[in-house]
């Protein structure tokens, strides 16, 4: 047993010198700066997905009409479900002759430089600053958006390129993120403000599907690019007028709200982040049990985000263009589901009745063990459509509870590192949404029922393995890596 772990003493003293946090009073939260930024990072996060998924839409109308079936065509293996005909508009944008193998590229390509700034991500954002890390990284995104349609017409390789650039600028957002929720977020709130702050992930999928859809039908695929990117451009100018990298430096934040944010966190925080406990990081178990629950999440969560729409399509004969409510029901629940959860799990934690680590592994099962259960099911209701979006939607909306349980730990084990520790996470997190669409559609290749419960089954068993092994190994309280030296010796004194 590590004598610097303290998890047995959490149920006394959940929080590092709790009796002195119990005299700090809370500040009210309506109209509170911390909950400003809550829902100024939602409303980035929204902007942040909405423009890694709209991609995927618009590349129906990029390609030339020889390329894909007629929408009268149906080789589900369900009856199809046609909607009304509609008159086509006429459009002025490009098409072009892009293969299947081309496209595929085009669509990966995001998450290949997404992947490459996870980590310094984290580490320029505990050094610098979050603000501008995360403001500039989104503007990013949005710019090479706009410029999304001048790429496509100098041909495909200008495009992947684009997107690249995109996925460098967006993949500094979450590790900046929680880098500023280190030192924004009492203790006791944690999982509501980041469950706020990260729902507008889940609303910028909803939206942007069908809304991407109306786009290209009414106007042309090119304004998918201009108006996302528009509606970017004002998040960006919010986030750059309104927010600030700590309590002590907004100007407009009440004296009670900064005390009780500075207070709650003066025990958790270390005075400097100038060195980084890069091998106890490294070697740290707690860390190692997000990571691979982190992963295994992710590999149904980008299962589902890249193949759902080609499920209800080629099994259950619906199409993303005439249902874009039905493909974005998984994520409404997921959405709703997190919010709730996280106003339960922080309750349950300020009633001291349950230490954080039995609230995050009992929401990290039930939010992934629950999905498995249900995408399990799903590949058995056959053509029972109503059945099979019913069990869908469930899955994906227990999922929405893991985000008060592993997603916010790194915020528990090492507040003063949650950027840099997001960042490693994620990297590895990641790579379910390179590799994992891929395998599923290897084994897809025929478009059977058998086929599809095949790859539900692997999710689900990556799911179970991920729950498994973060209970075993995840912890809930401050590492000692991560405050300051004096007190953490003061710490393991108190503990002996």
């Amino acid at each position: 047993m590590d004598p610097y772990d303290t998890e047995g003493d959490e149920s006394e003293r959940p929080l590092l010198r709790r009796g002195q946090d119990d005299k700090v009073e809370r500040a009210p939260a309506c109209c509170s700066a911390r909950y400003n930024l809550a829902f100024l990072s939602c409303y980035g996060f929204f902007v942040a997905y909405a423009l890694r998924v709209n991609l995927s839409v618009a590349m129906v109308d990029m390609l030339n009409a020889t390329h894909h079936a007629s929408p009268n065509q149906s080789s589900s293996v369900c009856p199809a479900h046609p909607s009304p005909a509609r008159p086509k508009h006429n459009h002025t944008a490009s098409v072009y002759d892009w293969d299947s193998e081309t496209q595929g590229w085009i669509l990966g390509s995001f998450f290949y430089g997404y992947i490459l700034t996870q980590v310094p991500g984290g580490y320029l954002a505990s050094r610098y600053g979050a603000k501008w890390l995360m403001g500039l990284g989104i503007l990013g995104t949005v710019v090479f958006t706009m410029l999304t349609p001048a790429a496509a017409d100098l041909g495909p390789g200008y495009l992947i390129a684009v997107r690249v650039l995109e996925g460098v600028g967006e993949g500094m957002t979450f590790p900046a993120m929680y880098a500023m929720w280190s030192a924004w977020a009492p203790p006791m709130e944690r999982s509501r403000l980041l469950t706020i702050s990260y729902t507008g992930a889940q609303l910028g999928t909803v939206i942007a599907l069908p809304l991407s859809a109306e786009i290209c039908f009414y106007l042309d695929w090119t304004y998918v690019f201009y108006l996302f990117g528009a509606v970017g451009m004002v998040w960006f100018v919010l986030w750059a007028v309104l927010v600030h990298n700590k309590p002590s430096t907004h100007p407009y934040i009440s004296e009670k709200e900064k005390l009780y944010i500075t207070n709650s966190l003066k025990n958790e925080l270390s005075t400097t982040v100038s060195h980084i406990p890069w091998r106890s990081i490294l070697t740290s178990r707690p860390l190692w049990a997000i990571v691979v629950a982190h992963f295994s999440y992710n590999w149904t969560f980008y299962t589902l985000l890249t193949l759902l729409p080609t499920y209800m399509s080629d099994i259950l004969g619906f199409s993303i263009q005439q249902n874009g409510l039905l493909s974005a029901l998984p994520y409404i629940g997921c959405a709703i589901m997190a919010i709730l959860g996280g106003q339960l799990a922080d309750y349950l934690r300020e009633t001291r009745q349950y230490r954080t680590v039995c609230v995050r592994k009992a929401f990290s099962i039930i939010g992934m063990i629950g999905p498995a259960v249900f995408l399990v099911a799903t590949g058995y209701t056959g053509c029972n459509y109503t059945l099979a979006i019913t069990f869908l939607t469930i899955s994906s909306a227990l999922g929405g509870l893991s985000a008060s349980g592993f997603n916010i730990n790194h915020l528990d084990i090492a507040p003063s590192y949650a950027g840099i520790l997001l960042g490693i996470t994620n990297t590895f997190a990641t790579i379910p949404g390179m590799v994992g669409p891929v395998i599923a559609r290897s084994l897809t290749k025929n478009n059977t029922i058998e086929e599809w419960q095949t790859v539900f089954y692997i999710s689900a068993g990556i799911n179970v393995v991920g729950a498994a092994f973060y209970t075993l190994f995840g912890r809930g309280t401050v590492q000692p890596w991560a405050v300051p030296r004096s007190y953490t010796e003061g710490l393991l004194v108190d503990s002996q």
